[in-house]
């Protein structure tokens, strides 16, 4: 049986965080999204807005949350939460792009609910997943990289017994895991780490837990992990 464990090294950081995570199963994927799904992704530009309070953006809650967090565990230079990167974009009024079908879902709930969303091709694991402080050393290729970038000593990562899956929280995706146009089971992970938004983080899962269902006739399981309840089964 095939597991997702967060590591007691992750709940001595963060004791109060609270894990989303949502398994999508034999979805309908592609390489371009619907106009249904573009405009899911165009609607959420405006609400996204609304996180942004403060005229220096880095002063914006949403964003002091995850740069604190990023300060308690080793990370690359120029590592920084997705969340911060699509709200960025945002308020330089630049345009999120589509990617495909579902990256497209779960960054409009990121925009609307100023929380990091990553998804990994289920199928992809090898062994257990584990979201762990790690020893250094877990082979990893970027995106369209053919470098192994190893991770850091005392680097937070979600890996499994290959190596690293994603690095630093939701900063950086591996090759060996992403989601492509053949995907057809998924895992979407969802970082709350500000405990008093937990509203936001059930809001963010049924979101796209609705979508995916409507729009890729999704098999779908959702879970909210924490120091009590640390793993779930992935099969």
């Amino acid at each position: 049986m095939t597991q997702f464990i967060i590591d007691q090294s992750f709940w001595n950081l963060f004791p109060q965080a609270k894990i989303g995570v949502l398994l999508l199963q034999n979805y309908h994927n592609s390489d371009q999204s619907s106009q249904e799904i573009a405009q899911l992704l165009e609607d959420s530009l405006p609400l996204a807005q609304a996180h942004l309070t403060e005229d220096i953006f880095s002063d914006n809650p949403v964003i002091q949350v995850y740069r604190k967090a990023y300060q308690q565990f080793k990370t690359k230079k120029g590592a920084r939460s997705s969340i911060k990167a699509l709200l960025k974009r945002v308020s330089g009024n630049n345009p999120v792009r589509s990617i495909n079908p579902l990256v497209d879902i779960y960054n409009a709930a990121s925009l609307r609910y100023a929380l990091p969303v990553g998804a990994e091709d289920l199928d992809t694991f090898v062994g257990n997943l584990q979201l762990t402080i790690t020893e250094g050393g877990d082979e990893f290729y970027l995106i369209g990289d053919d470098t192994n970038q190893p991770t850091l000593p005392g680097e937070l990562c979600y890996k499994d017994q290959a190596g690293a899956v994603c690095r630093c929280f939701n900063w950086r995706d591996g090759e060996r895991t992403m989601i492509t146009d053949q995907t057809k089971n998924a895992f979407l992970v969802i970082e709350l780490l500000d405990i008093e938004r937990l509203d936001a983080l059930q809001e963010a899962l049924n979101f796209i837990e609705e979508a995916a269902q409507q729009y890729l006739q999704a098999e779908t399981r959702q879970f909210i992990l924490d120091h009590a309840n640390p793993h779930i089964s992935l099969n």
